[in-house]
């Protein structure tokens, strides 16, 4: 049996990255698990308190187990950096097996967020985001762009492929059939006003280009401007939605 000396990767790990003068900040921190310390400890308080399994435990010889930040360490840094279970063996001396099951087992446990992160938006969610957007690219009632949502199909069921789109699986046929907008279309969705130019609307918007269907939700820009306020909204339309591309592109493809 390979002798892991657990106990003291435990404490290695814990002076590198949450000993009050650790030795990587948060800037190191962040780029190594994907996320920032606060929300990273977050998790590990709210598993620790929930479920057994991270909790830290003695076997019947009264040796000690892993601790909570091993286990989270581990399977947090598997989904960030897609390492295989085998290579948290030399980083927190973990076998693979446990690797595996600290893996599923937060996988499971994130459900303890789903009412602060995994829920409909509220209204007052609209209301912030509808102050951002004015403030930041002077769009009031903006929600956001619906083009760095990117629906591919290897992030849509399965089960959809082929059944509305005619032979093109393109992100257009998936997102005109799909149940995502069901409640915007049908004027079912949380009313959150806004005004512009001293017209109310209940409805915010997104931005996007061209290609997408003729919904109200969507706001495209001017295909070939000609007067030049038309050609300043093209460009700050453009603009607003770059920005959303560069915040969120490389988040949602990982």
């Amino acid at each position: 049996m390979l002798q892991r000396d657990r106990e003291a990767e435990a404490e290695r790990l814990y002076r590198n990255y949450f000993a009050e003068n650790c030795v990587y900040g948060s800037d190191e921190f962040e780029r190594r698990f994907r996320l920032s310390r606060n929300v990273f400890l977050r998790i590990v308080n709210a598993l620790e308190s929930k479920y057994e399994f991270f909790q830290l435990q003695y076997d019947a010889r009264g040796r000690r187990g892993f601790t909570t930040l091993q286990r989270c360490s581990a399977a947090i840094r598997l989904m960030a950096m897609g390492e295989s279970p085998d290579t948290m063996d030399d980083y927190v001396r973990m076998s693979e097996r446990t690797t595996s099951e600290s893996f599923y087992r937060l996988s499971r446990g994130v459900i303890t967020f789903v009412d602060v992160y995994l829920r409909k938006p509220l209204l007052h969610d609209f209301q912030e985001l509808y102050a951002a957007h004015e403030e930041r690219h002077g769009f009031p009632g903006m929600i956001g762009n619906i083009d760095c949502t990117h629906w591919r199909w290897k992030n849509c069921p399965v089960a959809w492929k082929g059944r509305y789109t005619s032979g093109s699986n393109n992100d257009v046929n998936v997102l005109d059939q799909s149940p995502i907008f069901d409640n915007r279309l049908s004027g079912k969705a949380p009313g959150a006003l806004f005004t512009v130019n001293e017209n109310e609307y209940k409805f915010g918007y997104y931005l996007t280009d061209g290609i997408y269907c003729a919904y109200s939700t969507f706001v495209k820009a001017f295909r070939h401007p000609v007067e030049p306020r038309d050609k300043v909204f093209k460009r700050q339309q453009q603009g607003a939605r770059k920005d959303a591309e560069h915040a969120f592109g490389v988040l949602k493809a990982k």
